[in-house]
C-alpha cells in the first residue's frame, strides 16, 4: 500500500466528496475514484458509503482513516528527523503531558535553547496518562510528562522537581468557598467533576480514593474531564465541583472560579519520561541534555 494512496484515503475522508478531494489533490475524478475502488479491493473491505451528494466512511474506513493518520505523522516525523542531522541543529521536538503548572519547567527549557537554536519547533500534546504512552509507545510523542503515581516500568525517567496540589474549583458564591481548605465529609453531599485518570485509577492505585478513604464509593460523579478547561466551564454553569489540580484553570480575582485545597494536603510529583533503548533526534537529545542540566540545577 503506497503512501501516497492513503494521502488520496485521507483527502476523501476530510473533503466528503471524490470532487472535493480531487481538487485539493490536483487530480482528475475519474483517477481518484479508481485509486480508492482499488483500495478496497486490496483491504477487501468495503469503506465508503456513497450517495449523490457525499461520501461517508464505513466502520471499516473509520479505522483506516485513524490508522493512515498514525502513519502518516509517523512518515512525517521520520523525515523531520532525517532532515534535522543536517550540521545545523533544526527539527522537531514532540512532548506530551497532562495539564500541570510543572510544563513551565518545560517552558524554560525551551527559552533557553531558542537564542542558539531557533529553528528547532515544539510540539505539545495534551492528554491524560493513556492518550500520552499511547503515543509515546507509537512513537509520535519524544517525551511525555506523567502525573504520579503512573506506571514507568517500561519507560526512562526523571523526577520533576516540585508537587502539584490537589483541590476543588468551585463557584465563588458556592457555600464551600467559604472555607479554607476542603475535607471529604464536605464533597458527599455535592455533584463532583473528576478527570478520567482519577476514576481510571480507583482499579488500581488512587491516591485521591485513599485521601477519602472508605466512602469513596458514595460520591456524587456528575461528570469527568479530560482538559481542566472545559471542566471550568462546567463548574461555571453550575454542573458541580471540579477536583484539579492547583494553578491550571483561572481563579484570578477576575475570575467567577475559586480554588481550595484538600485537607490534608494531597499532592502528586511528576515524571518526565521517554522509551528505553530510544534513538533520538539531534533535537530531541538537546532537549533531553537541557532538561537534565536545569533539573540539576534546580535540586
Amino acid at each position: 500500500m503506497e503512501l501516497r494512496i492513503l494521502r488520496y484515503f485521507l483527502a476523501v475522508a476530510r473533503e466528503g466528496s471524490i470532487t472535493g478531494a480531487a481538487n485539493a489533490l490536483h487530480v482528475t475524478q475519474p483517477n481518484l475514484s479508481r485509486q480508492l475502488k482499488e483500495l478496497e479491493q486490496e483491504l477487501g473491505k468495503k469503506l465508503f458509503v456513497r450517495s449523490s451528494h457525499s461520501i461517508l466512511l464505513t466502520e471499516e474506513g473509520l479505522l483506516l482513516r485513524k490508522r493512515a493518520e498514525e502513519v502518516l505523522e509517523m512518515v512525517d516525523k521520520m523525515e523531520a528527523e532525517f532532515r534535522s542531522l543536517e550540521e545545523e541543529i533544526s527539527g522537531d521536538v514532540y512532548i506530551g503531558g497532562g495539564e500541570t503548572d510543572m510544563m513551565r519547567q518545560i517552558a524554560r527549557v525551551v527559552k533557553d535553547l531558542q537564542p542558539q537554536y531557533p529553528h528547532i519547533r515544539y510540539h505539545l500534546y495534551s492528554g491524560n496518562e493513556d492518550d500520552v504512552t499511547e503515543r509515546l509507545d507509537k512513537g509520535l510523542l519524544d517525551f511525555g510528562v506523567l502525573i504520579q503515581p503512573a506506571d514507568v516500568s517500561k519507560y526512562n525517567y526523571i523526577d520533576m522537581p516540585g508537587e502539584d496540589v490537589w483541590g476543588v474549583v468551585m463557584r465563588k458564591d458556592s457555600l464551600l468557598a467559604a472555607k479554607a481548605a476542603i475535607q471529604a465529609a464536605d464533597l458527599l453531599e455535592v455533584p463532583l467533576i473528576c478527570s478520567r485518570q482519577v476514576m481510571k485509577q480507583t482499579f488500581s492505585k488512587n491516591e485521591f480514593a485513599d485521601w477519602f478513604g472508605e466512602d469513596f464509593h458514595k460520591l456524587n460523579i456528575a461528570a469527568t474531564y479530560n482538559l481542566a478547561y472545559n471542566a471550568a466551564i462546567m463548574v461555571d454553569e453550575g454542573v458541580g465541583y471540579a477536583v484539579a489540580l492547583d494553578k491550571i484553570v483561572n481563579t484570578s480575582r477576575d475570575s467567577s472560579l475559586c480554588f481550595r485545597p484538600l485537607q490534608p494536603q494531597l499532592s502528586s510529583g511528576l515524571h518526565i519520561v521517554w522509551r528505553k533503548h530510544q534513538m533520538f533526534s539531534a533535537p530531541a537529545k538537546l532537549f533531553l541534555q537541557e532538561m537534565q542540566a536545569a533539573l540539576d540545577t534546580s535540586s
